[in-house]
């Protein structure tokens, strides 16, 4: 995902951000489309958060969480925002292959759709692919786990919101991350507890199991947090482990959903872990 960026394109970078944004033509890549929202600041490389919609999803929805990206522009962030693949004839939204192959045939490799996206965001938009944060919301949350799970090193940090893993759980992740995870106090469409889909062909994973995973593969000391914090509405919560890598959760009183205040935070997060910590 590191490259340079042409001269010429940065000089094209007004015109190809417009033309792929919330309502013109998306971006193509040879795996997929993607859209993008630009920060209105004059450093030439802009970090991003590639953030990935729930089922039947679009990337033109992302952009039309107009609090969010905005939120994020406002930092200084570009929103990249890739479509996941219809999973039946006729849908007009998207899913991500993030399941085992045991248990539902992959579309398409998504990791290899994400580096993709994320050079050519490089390129004709003026990202920096080195300070990219991968974040998603209810089935892109699941799909950023499963992706830091399978590919730690594919971004320096990851941010689900309101999705984790699916029954069974992963055995065992590749390596330690830098994680943010996000949830609703009352979600019930993916609560913390986990719940049967389709007569319980499918099965949503218990998020505090996620959590003792997340632990396990960043060799957290305890089980239990090892400190606490207040923002806003968040109830945050993180664990000291090994060197490089990062564990947190917040809860927050709504349901399902990306919460407003969500942004700063988590950007605020990134921050301290990567660009503070060089």
């Amino acid at each position: 995902m590191r490259g340079l960026v042409p001269a010429l394109a940065l000089a094209l970078l007004p015109a190809a951000g417009q033309a792929c944004g919330r309502d013109g033509p998306a971006c193509d890549t040879p795996l997929g489309t993607y859209r993008i929202a630009l920060p209105e600041t004059a450093e030439s490389l802009h970090p991003a958060v590639l953030f990935l919609h729930g089922a039947g999803g679009t990337g033109r929805g992302v952009l039309r969480m107009t609090g969010t990206v905005s939120a994020l522009t406002a930092r200084g962030y570009a929103v990249i925002a890739p479509d996941g693949l219809p999973w039946r004839t006729g849908q007009s939204g998207g899913i991500w292959s993030f399941l085992p192959d045991d248990q539902r045939p992959a579309l398409r490799d998504e990791g290899a759709f994400f580096a993709e996206v994320i050079a050519d965001a490089a390129e004709v938009h003026g990202v920096d692919p080195d300070r990219v944060l991968l974040a998603g919301f209810s089935a892109g949350g699941f799909m950023v786990n499963y992706l830091a799970c399978e590919t730690p090193d594919a971004f320096p940090a990851y941010a689900p919101v309101s999705g984790g893993f699916w029954t069974p759980l992963p055995e065992a992740c590749a390596g330690p991350v830098k994680l943010f995870h996000t949830h609703g106090f009352r979600d019930s469409t993916v609560p913390l507890e986990g719940r049967p889909l389709r007569d319980g062909l499918w099965l949503q994973g218990d998020i505090f199991a996620g959590l003792a995973l997340w632990r396990e593969t960043n060799q957290c000391n305890w089980p239990d947090p090892d400190g606490y914090q207040t923002t806003g509405a968040f109830q945050r919560r993180h664990w000291d482990c090994a060197a490089g890598s990062e564990l947190e959760f917040a809860l927050f009183p709504g349901g399902h959903g990306v919460p407003e205040g969500w942004a700063d935070m988590v950007i605020e997060w990134f921050e301290a872990v990567t660009v503070d910590a060089e």
